[in-house]
């Protein structure tokens, strides 16, 4: 089978093209240039986007014996990535960039290409495990590693993607493909992985927004209110530096009465208003979720089934139930354990035991606890 091999310059994706080429596969490594100006990028060893990963991506391709090449997808990643995170920000949501690089760029205008070029699949050092279902189809599960497990990030490929895709790591703990990159002679075996996202130089979400989106966003200065009260407790300069849940860098300086800090609970990005309160406040019973992407069979609409949700990565695992409306086109959650802190913009990504059902964007939540009056 001719794979080509996404390789970012860490460890898991040189790992990942390393065994792939063991297998047997005729492997062609590939490194996604995302930046239309690196250096405006993530600096240093962090395992994406800088020339520095790049230089690294080749020279695994070196060891792992295989051809290299990079391609320039920064174009289409600053319009469907970059913008697309700007945007949600300037309109108070709360987006998953690395979630949306997947949908967008990795399993979409890649894969497209690789086929176009003849390839047969895209292999990633994403953890998560592919398996065939007994009705044919192309399940993914999580991870064996829980603490890397990445299938919250990947719940929006349908079966088309699913079936040109390879996670040669999903069965194998992050220490060990370490310790395989070591032995393989990789120099990347003790890179650090990435945490923060790849385009914010520095990690700060908030400034980063704030020198892009400055005056393009509406009230970019505004005012920050006690929800319950209603009493102006501080001034802001955008809406776009604020998410729900958030509770450091408020820059309030009046204590709550009952001495306990304050979390954003509401952005109104038109007004400009930014409200806070308690974190009790903060407790989500359900939500609406919009463009579902489902990973196989649609489940039945207008029944409610049981499920889990998770809502952000490597976030807690809810128990829930699940209708989905309209053939597929939305879903109601119920939370059966409330979540703290979950924003509109995010994604609700659907399991079945280890097995991915699909993803959706949040449009809305409801504080309200399951079974109260509206």
């Amino acid at each position: 089978m001719k794979v080509l091999a996404a390789m970012s310059g860490g460890v898991d994706s040189a790992v990942a093209a390393a065994r792939a080429h063991e297998a047997g596969h005729d492997v062609t490594g590939v490194h996604l240039a995302l930046s239309r100006n690196p250096a405006s990028y993530r600096s240093g060893a962090r395992g994406c986007c800088t020339i520095e990963d790049s230089n690294d991506a080749r020279r695994a391709a070196d060891v792992v014996g295989i051809p290299f090449y990079v391609w320039d997808l920064s174009e289409r990643f600053h319009a469907d990535v970059v913008e697309d995170f700007m945007n949600e920000y300037a309109a108070g949501r709360t987006p998953n960039p690395c979630l949306r690089c997947n949908e967008k760029i990795k399993f979409a205008a890649v894969l497209d290409r690789a086929l176009a070029l003849g390839f047969d699949a895209v292999a990633t050092g994403h953890y998560a495990i592919l398996r065939e279902g007994a009705d044919g189809l192309v399940e993914m599960h999580r991870s064996v590693d829980a603490g890397k497990d990445q299938s919250y990030v990947l719940g929006v490929l349908d079966q088309h993607q699913l079936r040109h895709s390879l996670f040669p790591l999903g069965d194998t703990p992050k220490a060990r493909v370490r310790e395989e990159a070591a032995r393989r002679g990789l120099l990347v075996a003790d890179k650090p992985d990435s945490h923060d996202i790849c385009f914010v130089a520095d990690g700060d979400n908030a400034g980063w927004l704030r020198e892009k989106l400055g005056e393009r966003a509406p009230n970019h200065g505004g005012v920050i209110v006690d929800d319950e009260t209603g009493e102006e407790l501080g001034r802001h300069d955008g809406t776009y530096g604020y998410t729900i849940g958030q509770r450091k860098g408020l820059r309030i300086g009046t204590p709550a009465p009952d001495g306990k800090p304050r979390f954003v609970l509401d952005i109104e990005p038109v007004e400009g208003t930014v409200r806070v309160g308690p974190r009790e406040r903060l407790a989500v019973h359900g939500l609406e979720g919009i463009r579902p992407r489902w990973c196989g069979t649609v489940p039945a609409s207008d029944t409610w089934g049981d499920c889990t949700v998770q809502l952000r990565a490597h976030g807690d695992e809810h128990r829930a139930r699940l209708r989905v409306h309209d053939g597929g086109e939305s879903v109601s959650v119920e939370l059966l354990d409330p979540a703290y802190g979950i924003a509109p913009g995010q994604a609700v990504v659907v399991y079945d035991g280890s097995r991915v059902v699909g993803s959706a964007t949040i449009a809305s939540t409801d504080r309200s606890p399951v079974g109260s009056a509206s």
